[in-house]
């Protein structure tokens, strides 16, 4: 307590804390996590709510790869904010964080550091080292944010356990008949050098040349007999064509077949180049396209084509002999296929089965064998050397020289640059292409699998499926996201040819392609070497050592790797039960369902770490590992842009935290909708300090008026508590049901803005404005400043409990100075009891009232009468029920009002008018309020009875305010 101008009679209870004003965020944040982590925070709090009930947030592990960005922050920040709630809710709330440190990310960062020409041993090695400085420096940032969690003990998908955890999963994927070999065309990235996964591709623009390539018909008899004609017209100086229409001219050197639905109608048109077979539906757009005349001569539904042959469109360009298996001296039979549409094109489609899963399933169903497929694209977009004319080009440069050979051949009958949608690769954003290689696959329908022991009762789809009804979603929306994904998507390519990843530790016949009758055991005996030693250790293992010097001349080692969402997917398999079990008590510590409560990441995750660990957990176990799946959006700049250096508009959260703090950044996380992008750029951040500034002055403002407070001598029973102070806590009682609701089901931008509005309008406009004068001017233990102080001290308790989750550092230090454990996340929420509804109606009204009255006074303060309220006084007019509850306040009234005078008077049938005057009394010069008995005691002759009574006699009464 302080005096006022050194004059007793002045003196007020003005208190002080050492919580400052200034939050300094930047200076004392670092102090905040270095005590953390030296004190072991995170061990106390798993010791301290050993028993309790477990809440599993399993991490989606970020690469390790580079320093973090904003998108980490938002992830890390959001989880974390989670994780405290729960814990704040009573629950025993893990985090154990991971990193994702194989694949292609991390393989590229090495090529870029010391060139492609690595051995495989020696990119492993480097690959392993990059990873580990990656994950530390990484991890640092993490803390820094505020991110509380098992940072001495994270999982990492490289640690041995996990990777030979990893093999013993696929083996089980293997026993449940998911798994099989095939030829089949996969998404594939030259950049990679290797295939891609479904979830890997995004769209993206791009410029094509579209081609109408004229395909001669082999047997113009046939042609004619198809469409009931004794001849085709010109016969003998015309040529007939079936017309195809494509985007991707290099697919047209590996042309097999054509491909006509067998319902549509088909045309033939007689045409100054020909004789041209279309869909009928299409034949004007086409010869318009063509800048040609034509008739139609006859038509017939796509079935009678059947059988009908012609030639590849380069036939005629180079003898038998020349390009050996890839000479275009061939020819392409007509299929029936139901994916053939005439939406646009010609209603023909051509084939080149090595590069589109729809060409190669009819291939394959009309009989053409997996060796005469055709495929002379290699891995790295070049075509073979021996194809005529294009062989030793890139495909994307090869494509102007195909369409440059096809006009000199006479078999281009248009061509019209475009741009449209096409897959990319996520990684490179480079344009990718379906290509056939022999690959391992995950079923997702019904067919056999190698080494079936324990089949699973349902197709993969269909398990995947069940399990997404059986999930909650956060937003709703992406369950019919997820749904549609895995409704439709292809069987899963899991194999890779890269060198940094686990293993598929198979061995296969150099002659037949089988694999080793022992491959079973072989996987358990490779889990075991890889559990000791780490990938490397199998890579350096011979065929020899494994099966012996009978078996090995005659058996190749697979240099394949698990696609790193096969990493990732199973991590809940050898983390949760695995590496970290412990961690969770005795397994299964969800024994009715699922391990994990919540997977949580962005939303592009549908189609990557979500959609991998459902299919996983679904193949091992018949069911998703998580019971609940959070998506957030992306952060986008101030205009909703997406970030790159490119625009400048890059918004690093080392440079928030250095700045302004990492509670800014926690703030912005937790006030934004995730469910959408997340804006953020300087004038967003200054308006989040601004409310951060807002929540810090109404913290110091309750922690300086409970600073003499003791609980355990000063606080009061709820039935001797004013009403005010009892409004105000069941108001607070209120709040808290509403976020605690919005907690339960992970919503903090509610939070923030209900927590903002209650600081600065039902606390800072309201309660603590009416309350000043009884803590500053009543004796300072009279019951009266004790009431306010209990209902004070209740509420800034479940008030630091509200914002602990996301103003984390900001909690802490007010618990420091306010709290009696180590720690505001040792706590639990309040014990506020339920509100009492009657009372909150109550006071809802006479707050209405008084808003009326504010604005009453503010109009005789705009015209110069008013100085502050309480110069004016307030005769107020209503009838009941109002006059009523404002009666029952009494002599408290003009507390409640602020003003020196209210007067109250029932008028029957009359609403609520109120007038102002000015009072005409002399101010006290301690309390300010103007009162006609100022200068009774004429020891203190400025002060009015009130105050002296508080100051030197028994202290007044309060009743209600």
């Amino acid at each position: 307590m302080t005096d006022k101008d050194q004059n007793p009679d002045t003196r007020i209870n003005m208190m002080d804390t050492p919580f400052p004003m200034r939050g300094d965020l930047p200076k004392r944040e670092p102090g905040w996590v270095k005590d953390w982590n030296d004190g072991g925070l995170y061990k106390k709090l798993r010791a301290a709510r050993q028993g309790a009930p477990l809440f599993v947030l399993h991490d989606g592990p970020p690469y390790a790869n580079g320093k973090l960005h904003i998108g980490h922050a938002l992830n890390k920040v959001l989880k974390d904010m989670i994780v405290k709630s729960k814990q704040l809710a009573g629950f025993d709330a893990q985090y154990i964080p991971g990193w994702d440190c194989h694949g292609l990310p991390i393989e590229n960062a090495i090529e870029k550091l010391h060139g492609r020409n690595l051995s495989r041993d020696d990119m492993q090695a480097k690959s392993r080292a990059f990873a580990t400085e990656q994950i530390n420096q990484q991890r640092e940032d993490f803390k820094r944010l505020g991110v509380l969690g098992d940072w001495e003990r994270p999982y990492r998908t490289m640690d041995f356990a996990n990777e030979a955890g990893e093999i013993r999963a696929f083996k089980r994927v293997i026993e449940r008949g998911f798994v099989y070999r095939g030829l089949k065309p996969v998404y594939w990235c030259f950049d990679c050098g290797s295939s891609l996964a479904e979830f890997e591709i995004e769209y993206a623009d791009k410029k094509s040349d579209t081609l109408d390539v004229a395909f001669e018909a082999d047997d113009n008899a046939a042609l004619a007999a198809a469409f009931g004609l004794p001849k085709l017209p010109g016969e003998g100086s015309k040529k007939a064509f079936a017309v195809i229409w494509t985007t991707t001219a290099w697919t047209i050197p590996a042309n097999q077949a054509l491909n006509a639905h067998p319902e549509l109608e088909y045309a033939l048109v007689d045409t100054p180049r020909g004789v041209l077979l279309l869909a009928a539906s299409l034949v004007e757009k086409c010869l318009e396209r063509y800048q040609l005349q034509g008739t139609v001569v006859a038509t017939a539904v796509g079935e009678k084509l059947r059988g009908l042959v012609f030639r590849h469109p380069l036939h005629d360009t180079v003898t038998a002999e020349e390009g050996g298996k890839y000479s275009y001296r061939r020819t392409s039979p007509l299929y029936l296929a139901d994916y053939v549409t005439a939406t646009d094109g010609t209603g023909i489609v051509h084939s080149a089965p090595a590069y589109g899963v729809d060409d190669f399933n009819s291939c394959v169903a009309h009989g053409l064998k997996y060796d005469d497929i055709l495929n002379p694209v290699q891995g790295n977009g070049v075509y073979a050397p021996e194809l005529p004319f294009f062989g030793g080009q890139h495909i994307w440069k090869a494509c102007a020289r195909v369409i440059e050979v096809l006009g000199q051949s006479d078999r281009l009958m248009a061509t019209v640059e475009i741009t449209h949608s096409y897959p990319h690769c996520w990684r490179h954003k480079t344009p990718v292409i379906y290509r056939a290689a022999a690959q391992w696959f995950v079923r997702m329908d019904e067919g056999e699998g190698v080494f079936t022991k324990d089949k699973a009762p349902k197709t993969l789809r269909q398990l995947a499926l069940d399990a997404i009804d059986e999930t909650s979603f956060y937003p709703e929306n992406g369950k019919a996201r997820l749904r549609d994904m895995i409704a439709n998507r292809p069987d899963w390519c899991i194999s890779r040819q890269r060198s940094w990843g686990v293993p598929v530790p198979f061995f296969l016949h150099k002659d037949s392609g089988e694999l080793h009758p022992r491959t079973m055991e072989i996987l358990d005996q490779a889990a075991d070497i890889v559990e000791k030693g780490g990938i490397e250790a199998w890579s350096r293992v011979t065929v020899e050592e494994i099966l012996g010097a009978a078996d090995a001349p005659h058996y190749t080692k697979s240099t394949d790797i698990l696609e790193v969402w096969f990493d990732s997917g199973s991590t809940f398999r050898h983390v949760l039960r695995g590496s970290h079990k412990d961690a969770y008590g005795v397994p299964p510590f969800h024994a009715e369902g699922p391990e994990a409560d919540l997977y949580l990441e962005g939303h592009d995750q549908h189609r990557g770490w979500f959609h991998s660990s459902l299919l996983l957990g679904c193949a091992l176990e018949g069911r998703a590992p998580y019971r609940g799946l959070l998506t957030h959006g992306f952060a986008t700049d101030g205009q909703g842009r997406k970030m790159s250096k490119s625009l400048g508009n890059t918004v690093e959260p080392q440079t928030i935290t250095t700045k302004m703090g990492a509670e800014i950044v926690r703030l912005w996380v937790a006030s934004t909708d995730y469910s959408g992008d997340l804006n953020i750029d300087d004038k967003i951040l200054a308006r989040v300090v601004d409310g951060y500034r807002r929540i810090r002055n109404t913290l110091r403002f309750l922690l300086a008026n409970v600073s003499d407070f003791d609980p355990a001598k000063d606080a009061l029973a709820d039935d001797q508590l004013l009403e005010i102070d009892r409004f105000a806590l069941a108001r607070a009682a209120e709040l808290q049901a509403d976020i605690r609701a919005h907690f339960d089901v992970y919503e903090f931008h509610p939070v923030v803005s209900k927590l903002q509005v209650y600081c600065s309008e039902d606390l800072g406009a309201f309660y603590l404005d009416v309350l000043k004068d009884r803590l500053y001017t009543t004796a300072p233990k009279s019951l009266a400043r004790r009431s306010a102080q209990t209902a004070l001290w209740r509420i800034t308790h479940a008030m630091l409990r509200w914002m602990a989750p996301f103003l984390s550092f900001t909690a802490e230090e007010a618990w420091s100075t306010f709290g009696t454990s180590e720690s505001i996340f040792f706590e639990t929420f309040s014990d506020l009891g339920q509100a009492d509804e009657a009372l909150l109606a109550k006071w809802n009204d006479i707050i209405q009232a008084r808003d009326i009255a504010n604005k009453k006074i503010e109009e005789k303060r705009a015209e110069g009468q008013v100085g502050a309220s309480l110069q004016a006084e307030l005769v107020i007019e209503c009838d009941s029920p109002l006059y009523e509850e404002l009666a029952s306040l009494g002599q408290d009234l003009k507390f409640i009002f602020i003003t020196s005078k209210v007067t109250l008077k029932q008028v029957a049938g009359k609403g609520l008018t109120v007038t102002v005057n000015v009072s005409q009394a002399t101010k006290c010069e301690r309390c300010w309020h103007y009162a006609d008995d100022v200068g009774h005691d004429a020891a203190h002759p400025t002060l009015c009875g009130r105050c002296t009574s508080n100051l030197y006699g028994a202290g007044e009464t309060r009743t209600v305010a």
